[in-house]
């Protein structure tokens, strides 16, 4: 890599760094009810919400009740966005006039949303009213956030509690989450976006003249609006002449901050953070970037305050940026060595130096390879999603290391919640294999981890290979499934590959070159999302309401410290090795085949 390469990723690292311990531990006074920071504002929207819906803070839950009560919420949240979208083409602010969107399409959107994936296989400026993105979608990405850093909460409590049988409140957690942390840091992220160009607005799309008409050949339609054909039965053309554009705007701000704060990642516009409009310069780039792993990185701290042993959040912190920083480095290299196909072509210097700048298909250039490479090992290891390029454009083992971030569980710092969660239950693997080692019930924090929680662990564990693989196999051999491939060989097969893998793991991003908007897809890709979400926080919130009961464990000689460099290596072992074993055959059936392919004809 470069100077500047390392230059722009250590200032990213730096900041993050910097950002996530005070924010950790703010979080971590909201949810134990000790903030005064802006009580003043948020206490009596709280208290009055709670009054609205008949909730009593004081009353906890135990954790079968804690579930319930978040899957119905969820349950609604999902209903609400899919009948909005039914009906948009009748409510207000849909200056374009949009249509209903098909049943199959709303569905599919419905539980992306509202599981945090943001899955999107329509064009949100040809498809959502404002109403929709709004009312929907972005309501969606506030709630959907706070579920999962409920459910964190929940597991948390497990382990700083004993001898108890209750976990909190859901609906306390989910409020606070949303008044006091998503919505202030949303709210200043939107100002300083807006400030550097992102759309605000209601007005109705913009028609701009252009400075060069653009000519060129279109199919002739009757009045019907079929192709008029001759004789023979061929298409005849027409030629158009176009002398304006149509450009879209919308509310996009708004919905920007929350995509990445929420690590949500759907794009107002249909090429996301690529888009001009709601990611328009270099310093827009980087706030968004930081956005992303913001909250998933502080949450870390929140853990190691709430558990009363701050190196406990350290450590996980550590296991979770090393794997960043490792899974970055291959990124970027094979991004900026470029594809070996573009510089044999004879020996001339023109063609030798077609990609002497890296692989820049598929990227902006305002932004270049090396944020374009860090954006998307940092969107995939986060659960976010959003893009500020094309991952289908990128080298097949610089588009292999985003994929297998995503099948590793995504808790390479993860969603919020979700990935501190699907890390502990890994901690709780790496505690009991090392127990195996020496003869002794393993301990994590104090708590015996047991029979029960290693069954539900192996669950948040296994669930979303399964998920993975069974839904790629059943796309491959149907002919809906194969129907969608653009491209053939092992690129097709990795498009289909990253989609499922995107949402098990409620990631959200995609290699484009899949034609996803179709009944099949929409529908497969819709059951993949649920089953990666709620399959592992039901057995999260079971494992948090075993761990509560139990006493703490004194310290003795024969305890494994979990705060040690030795135990962060153990750790990301844990990680590694259950993802290699889980993918490595399918992977070498798509990049690692592809990039052999193109280093044989190179």
């Amino acid at each position: 890599m470069t100077g500047n390469a390392y230059l722009q990723i250590a200032l990213y690292l730096g900041a993050l760094l910097l950002l996530a311990e005070p924010l950790g531990r703010y979080m971590a006074n909201v949810y134990e009810g000790r903030v005064a920071f802006l009580n003043r504002f948020a206490a009596p929207v709280e208290n009055r919400l709670y009054r609205l819906c008949g909730v009593n803070p004081a009353e906890e839950m135990r954790w079968t009740q804690y579930a319930l009560a978040m899957l119905i919420f969820n349950l609604f949240g999902v209903l609400a966005v899919y009948v909005l979208q039914r009906v948009q083409a009748h409510l207000p602010l849909n200056p374009q006039g949009f249509p209903a969107v098909s049943p199959d399409s709303s569905f599919n959107t419905a539980v992306s949303f509202a599981t945090n994936t943001n899955w999107q296989g329509y064009s949100g400026e040809t498809t959502m009213s404002y109403l929709t993105q709004m009312a929907g979608l972005t309501v969606q990405n506030f709630v959907s956030a706070a579920s999962g850093m409920a459910v964190l909460v929940a597991m948390i409590r497990g382990f700083a509690r004993q001898s108890a049988t209750t976990l909190g409140n859901f609906w306390v957690d989910l409020t606070r989450s949303t008044l006091y942390i998503l919505l202030p840091l949303s709210l200043v992220l939107a100002l300083a976006l807006v400030g550097q160009g992102v759309v605000q607005t209601f007005s109705a799309y913009k028609t701009v003249p252009l400075l060069q008409p653009v000519r060129y050949q279109t199919a002739k339609l009757d009045a019907t609006g079929r192709p008029v054909t001759n004789p023979s039965g061929a298409s005849l053309a027409k030629n158009v002449v176009r002398k304006d554009q149509l450009i879209a705007v919308g509310p996009a701000a708004s919905q920007v901050a929350i995509k990445e704060l929420g690590t949500n990642g759907g794009g107002f516009f249909n090429a996301n953070s690529a888009h001009p409009f709601e990611n328009p310069t270099p310093f827009s780039n980087f706030l968004e970037m930081l956005a992303l792993a913001l909250i998933p990185a502080a949450l870390c701290h929140t853990f190691g305050h709430m558990v009363g042993d701050r190196r406990q959040g350290w450590a996980i912190f550590a296991a979770m940026a090393i794997m960043l920083v490792a899974l970055l480095a291959p990124v970027e290299h094979f991004e900026q060595a470029g594809n070996p196909l573009l510089t044999r072509i004879g020996v001339d210097q023109t063609a030798s130096a077609l990609q002497s700048g890296g692989n820049m298909e598929g990227k902006e250039v305002r932004f270049g390879v090396v944020n374009s490479a860090l954006w998307a090992t940092v969107t995939t290891a986060t659960s976010n999603g959003s893009v500020n390029s094309m991952h289908d454009s990128f080298t097949p083992l610089g588009g292999m290391v985003p994929m297998w971030e995503m099948q590793l569980g995504e808790v390479v710092f993860g969603g919020v919640g979700s990935g501190l969660y699907g890390m502990l239950a890994f901690a709780m693997i790496a505690v009991f294999v090392a127990g195996l080692m020496i003869g002794r019930t393993p301990e994590y924090l104090g708590k015996k981890i047991q029979s029960f929680e290693m069954k539900m662990a192996a669950l948040v564990i296994l669930i979303p290979p399964l998920v993975i693989l069974v839904g790629t196999a059943i796309a491959v051999m149907t002919a809906a499934g194969k129907a969608g491939v653009a491209n053939p060989g092992p690129h097709g097969f990795s498009e289909i590959l990253y989609a499922f893998s995107s949402a098990a793991a409620n990631n959200g991003s995609a290699f484009a070159g899949l034609s996803a908007d179709t009944p099949f897809y929409n529908t497969a890709i819709g059951l993949a999302i649920l089953f990666g979400r709620y399959w592992l926080m039901v057995p999260v919130l079971a494992i948090a309401g075993a761990l509560v009961e139990k006493k703490k464990v004194p310290v003795s000689a024969g305890t494994l410290p979990t705060h040690t460099p030795l135990f962060v290596a153990l750790l990301i072992g844990t990680v590694v090795i259950v993802g290699a074993l889980a993918f490595f055959p399918v992977l070498a059936l798509g990049p690692i085949a592809e990039f052999l392919k193109m280093v044989a004809v190179h």
